[in-house]
């Protein structure tokens, strides 16, 4: 029995002390989980064993020492360090302040749209979203009347031309031709792909009027096009003669290029797009509904890269169209597509879906609350700060009274109110938004300001990258404070440890040789061909190839010549091919075949190296007596093998 309780006991004491803790040194541990993650982050070609374990807990409990005595010694607090991790969070915040969920979701939908491109036509009535009653109540019998129209069988067109309010709609009769996904605003959009071809939607209300669209066709996704041009204008005011004169100029540049002439030399000579004539006439990128679309149909009519166009007629001139690159929608949902659609989200104004979605996210982990004071108090209290008159008295609200409330933090009507009049600089902000749209926009603000202020709270993934960063920087400043500056400016001590260890520093079999490394086997036949003719101006002869080689001179061991043991004076060795193609080989000056000791300047290098591991290693012993170490054997057992 006592046997038992001794066991239960020793158990107990273990699961319960340590836990899952694998080392403690001083006040600090090291968990279970926390080393495990390190070493599988670091270690990914490396097999789980008992030894590999050993080997990396070593070196990771000697990084831990190593970054505590930089915090002991307050290194975090340098305006350098502050300064980098500050630069740091900012750069990797945003992808921890984005609702992932909603974000996956909008890109998976922005691909499927994506797949296909949608022929609209639509109906347009004007009305903003905060105009007069009576305004908004003529606005919208206007377009009840073109959406009666159109429940009688009335034509699409016909009713666009006679209702729209579109300034194109008499040039167009409301057809917007082919859009594709981010093309309309993202409401538009939705309701574009979610009618059915050749019906049209109810009435739609944005912010700036009533709009009916109709899904006129649908057609597999054109996707992008990269493509050049020429472009022949008409003069001003051109007349039918001058309008065929530049239409035969048109036809003499196409047979030129029928006949072998290159596209860019005459874009340079006779186009007269400002833009790209200088380029070539190379045009940026572009997919549906940048140009009119006779223009895009003429260049993605064009059937492979490299054909040119017969002379297209604009209002602009004659056009030249030259496909370089047909670039199609990705037909599958893969990683790189979703981020690349997700980055695009981000930019586009429907990425609000996302940041409200995150916004309960954050209002709900943070414990938030508001105090809102009934009625109209709050809107009286702050119109008459905004016109610099005194609130009306006995209204139970001041600048102190508390509006939204955080762990730790308040946020205040004074606050709300600084916010407010901070808009009066930025109009668009405010305009046509009624005050709980603005009070919306500042709950908005306040919840993303303090979220991201407390984010190593709230999320253990960004904690864990800003300590890694920090702990990162910090063992940098105490290694150059402890080591790389006392071993680089300590003369003597360099001294005294090469003479301590000059047999170390011997000279092994080598050779003088140029070790010249190439871009790949092509340039390396050229090198070597102007090499053999003087071998002297080496020098010169690696500046000719513009960065393509780079070569360096001096005494080597075998082992660290391209070709080891076989070399010879006077010959170049084997070439080494590197996975990237990228060629070395040496050319061998002398030969020397037996060993020999190194001077000091010679083994200056090799000395500093092995004199910082000696320091090191004092350094480390004095900081393992200073923060004693204990590795739990038991923990240690349960690492996965």
């Amino acid at each position: 029995m006592k046997h038992a309780v001794l066991i239960f006991l020793l158990i107990f004491y273990s699961n319960t002390f340590f836990g899952q803790t694998l080392v403690r040194f001083g006040n600090q541990t090291i968990s279970r989980d926390e080393f495990l993650r390190a070493f599988r982050k670091n270690n990914v070609q490396v097999k789980a064993s008992e030894k590999a374990y050993r080997d990396y807990l070593d070196l990771y409990i000697r990084y831990r020492l190593k970054v505590q005595a930089a915090l002991d010694l307050k290194l975090d607090t340098l305006p350098g360090q502050l300064t980098e991790l500050a630069n740091f969070k900012s750069q990797i915040i945003d992808q921890y302040t984005n609702d992932e969920t909603s974000l996956n979701l909008l890109a998976k939908e922005a691909f499927t749209r994506s797949q296909n491109d949608l022929r609209i036509s639509y109906i347009f009535v004007a009305c903003s979203k905060n105009a007069p009653p009576a305004d908004t109540a003529k606005a919208w019998q206007k377009i009840q009347e073109a959406y009666s129209a159109l429940k009688g069988n009335k034509d699409f067109n016909e009713t666009a031309a006679q209702y729209s309010e579109d300034p194109y709609v008499k040039n167009n009769k409301g057809d917007m031709g082919f859009i594709t996904v981010f093309d309309l605003p993202y409401a538009m959009e939705t309701v574009a792909y979610r009618t059915k071809t050749g019906k049209y939607s109810s009435v739609i209300r944005l912010d700036g009027g009533y709009i009916i669209l109709k899904k006129m066709a649908e057609r597999p996704a054109h996707g992008r096009i990269r493509a050049a041009q020429i472009l022949l204008t008409f003069p001003y005011q051109a007349t039918d003669a001058q309008k065929a004169e530049t239409h035969k100029r048109a036809d003499s540049i196409y047979h030129a290029l029928q006949s072998g002439a290159d596209f860019g030399e005459l874009a340079r000579k006779f186009s007269g797009d400002n833009l790209s004539y200088q380029l070539g006439g190379v045009l940026p990128e572009f997919g549906i509904g940048k140009y009119e679309a006779g223009f895009e149909n003429t260049a993605f009519d064009l059937k492979k890269d490299g054909d040119f166009s017969l002379p297209y007629e604009s209002s602009f001139g004659y056009h030249i169209i030259k496909r370089i690159k047909r670039i199609p929608v990705s037909p599958v949902a893969d990683q790189k597509t979703l981020d690349d659609l997700k980055e695009k989200i981000k930019g586009d104004p429907r990425i609000s879906v996302s940041k409200k979605q995150m916004l309960q996210t954050i209002l709900k982990k943070t414990g938030f609350r508001e105090y809102i004071p009934a009625g109209n108090i709050l809107w009286n209290y702050t119109d008459s700060l905004l016109k610099n008159t005194k609130p009306a008295p006995n209204e139970g609200i001041s600048d102190q009274t508390i509006l939204f409330q955080f762990p730790g933090k308040k946020y205040v009507v004074g606050d709300w109110v600084t916010y407010r009049k901070s808009l009066k600089s930025a109009p668009s902000m405010t305009n046509g938004k009624s005050n709980s749209e603005i009070l919306d926009l500042y709950r908005q603000t306040v919840a993303f300001d303090y979220y991201r202020e407390h984010l190593e709270i709230y999320n253990g993934a960004y904690a864990e990258q800003v300590n890694e960063f920090r702990d990162g920087n910090l063992l940098f400043e105490i290694m150059q404070k402890e080591i790389w500056n006392k071993s680089a400016s300590d003369s003597v001590g360099l001294k005294k440890y090469f003479e301590a260890h000059e047999k170390n520093y011997w000279w092994q079999p080598g050779a003088e040789a140029i070790i010249f490394n190439v871009a790949n086997n092509t340039v390396a036949n050229k090198l070597e061909s102007d090499l053999e003719k003087n071998i002297s101006i080496w020098r010169k002869d690696v500046d000719g190839f513009s960065g393509q080689v780079q070569a360096d001179s001096g005494r080597y061991e075998l082992k660290q010549l391209p070709g080891g043991m076989a070399v010879e004076a006077g010959r170049f060795t084997q070439r080494l091919t590197n996975p990237d193609l990228s060629v070395q080989f040496a050319y061998i000056i002398r030969e020397f075949t037996g060993i020999s000791p190194r001077t000091f300047e010679e083994a200056r290098g090799l000395v500093i190296n092995d004199y910082q591991n000696e320091l090191e290693n004092i350094w480390i012993t004095g900081l393992k007596k200073k923060y004693p170490v204990t590795i739990n054997e038991t923990v240690f057992k349960t690492l996965p093998k």
